[in-house]
């Protein structure tokens, strides 16, 4: 049966709701490039494995928040917890932005991080489209949270220049706050639904195998890009190439593997593909990180390897958040979302962490061997996973793993 086009409105909520990520994570993508290099001017910011905690630290608050957050928008409803989430990340960037040693830094980052709202975004993106184009709108999120990050690639090192590391947490405050107004004006409503369930369902979610997979998998995905960013600005450096000149290499990077991650995503959303380019995405992650380790750190060599990186990013960043909708029950959407953003964030706390860590015992080298290990454990867990079977688009109920049920 071929899926119905997408409706008008799930086309405004899909742009909508990437626009809010976008916003959201254009400001900390501007952090990323420049931190490391930056810190050392903060007291205290000598230190790498600080380094790592400060660019990692909003992950934990994040950890913390997430399931409250999913489990209160099932309550409460989707739009006033996405608000108070994005005045809550304000805040924590005006008072990074004031940092002048390394420990107030970490205190706004772990403050940006108590706005916890990527759950109860991607929530209500499950509850304004239909399962058959759920991928599609994963994509356009993850697509605009590339974009964001190609910009701020670009963008960061001139802006550092002119308004220096105050202004960039500065800057990332008010395009949270630019962000509500795209709730307010622009998302669709949805239809609210209270969904005040038992405990046991919580702990069924927290426990279903299936989505146990999917939740390690972003942990190791994103403890990969964070323990990446505590060494690769410090690398380019050291190959030669200007901070304010990093654009260069990162931009070309960036744009290329989204020219890559669009037939993956294509593909994944037929029948019986999602796993295949899921493992292969996996494996191309797991294969770049340990290149990286074993190569020369030439521009190019580390701008094909990375390139690989991104490209494997961009496609699971699309497909684990849309498996996770159709795994999860209706009347736990929000709260399954919210352990799968948990162990997301968790990887990125743990990743900073481990990464400034590593770095500062077996510098780059270690970083990336240590990234490869947990990639390739990941691929063999991720191997066992059952296949997900498609349904029509004008159905509405879930899906679990393994349902061949036709429509």
């Amino acid at each position: 049966m071929q899926p119905d086009p997408m409706t008008r409105a799930e086309i405004r909520a899909g742009a909508s709701l990437a626009g809010i990520f976008g916003l959201r994570m254009l400001g900390l993508f501007l952090i990323l490039p420049v931190f490391a290099v930056h810190a050392p001017r903060l007291a205290g910011g000598d230190n790498v494995t600080l380094v790592g905690l400060a660019l990692g630290a909003y992950g934990l608050t994040q950890a913390v928040l997430q399931i409250p957050f999913g489990m209160a928008s099932d309550r409460w409803g989707r739009k006033p917890l996405i608000v108070a989430g994005l005045l809550i990340f304000a805040a924590g960037s005006f008072l990074a932005g004031f940092a002048q040693d390394i420990w107030t830094a970490i205190a706004g980052r772990c403050l940006q991080g108590a706005g916890a709202i990527s759950s109860v975004v991607v929530a209500l993106a499950a509850d304004l489209t239909r399962e058959g184009h759920r991928t599609k709108v994963m994509a356009m999120i993850g697509a605009t949270i590339g974009l964001a990050f190609a910009l701020s690639l670009v963008a960061a090192p001139a802006l550092y220049r002119m308004i220096g590391m105050g202004g960039l947490f500065v800057l990332t405050g008010l395009l949270s706050l630019a962000a509500i107004w795209v709730v307010l004006a622009v998302v669709p409503d949805a239809p609210f639904q209270a969904h005040a369930g038992p405990r046991a369902v919580g702990l069924a979610i927290a426990l279903h195998p299936e989505l146990l997979r999917l939740n390690l998998g972003i942990f190791v995905l994103h403890a990969v890009q964070m323990a990446m960013f505590v060494v690769v600005p410090t690398m380019l450096v050291a190959a030669g190439l200007a901070i304010d000149a990093h654009w260069k290499f990162y931009l070309p990077v960036v744009l290329a593997s989204f020219a890559l991650m669009a037939p993956a995503v294509f593909l994944a959303d037929r029948r019986g593909y999602t796993k295949p380019i899921m493992l292969g995405s996996i494996a191309l992650l797991a294969c770049a990180e340990a290149a990286l380790a074993v190569s020369g750190a030439g521009l190019l060599s580390l701008g094909l390897l990375v390139l690989g990186f991104f490209a494997a990013f961009n496609v699971l960043e699309a497909i684990i958040p849309s498996l996770v909708t159709r795994v999860a029950p209706e009347r736990g959407r929000g709260a399954a979302i919210g352990v799968y953003n948990t162990t997301q964030t968790l990887g990125l706390f743990a990743g900073g962490l481990l990464g400034g860590w590593v770095a500062s015992r077996w510098e780059a080298r270690g970083v990336f061997f240590v990234c490869a290990a947990l990639a390739l454990l990941w691929f063999m867990l991720a191997s066992r996973m059952r296949p997900v079977a498609a349904k029509a688009v004008n159905e509405s109920a879930p899906l679990a793993f393994g349902d061949h049920r036709r429509s």
